[in-house]
């Protein structure tokens, strides 16, 4: 995955996310938020998912692939659809406290709710070319 986004143009559906492709933001906007805004917050959140880890794996959870889809309104809230490597993760009642913190922390960004999905489930070959580098699956 890269840091530029693929499509920043409301949409009405985001596809499935596919190995290599960056979450879309559906900005969800009627002109309240400019582009170039919408772009920015885009690119800070990117960086700021970014900073959350999964624990048992050293690599940061979009790279990982386990940001669905990320929806952006005009009153700047953020709902963000992810999920875990496995059902049963350590972790799974804590990161979306640690995404959350995360995205609050790009600023402009109001409020945001994290929902956890497992539909379609996550495995390895939603994981960016990085994140397999980093993980010596090349």
């Amino acid at each position: 995955m890269t840091d530029e986004v693929k499509d920043l143009a409301p949409a009405a559906e985001a596809p499935e996310p596919n190995a290599g492709d960056a979450p879309r933001i559906k900005a969800n906007v009627g002109g309240a938020i400019p582009a170039d805004e919408v772009e920015r917050i885009t690119k800070d959140l990117i960086g700021a998912l970014k900073t959350v880890y999964d624990p048992e794996i050293p690599v940061d959870i979009y790279e990982l692939g386990l940001i669905y889809k990320v929806d952006l309104d005009d009153d700047r809230n953020l709902a963000i659809d992810m999920t875990l490597t496995a059902p049963g993760c350590p972790v799974a009642g804590e990161m979306p406290g640690w995404v959350e913190n995360a995205a609050l922390s790009v600023e402009g960004i109001q409020n945001v709710t994290v929902n956890m999905v497992y539909d379609p489930p996550w495995d390895a070959s939603r994981m960016s070319e990085e994140a397999q580098v980093a993980l010596n699956w090349w």
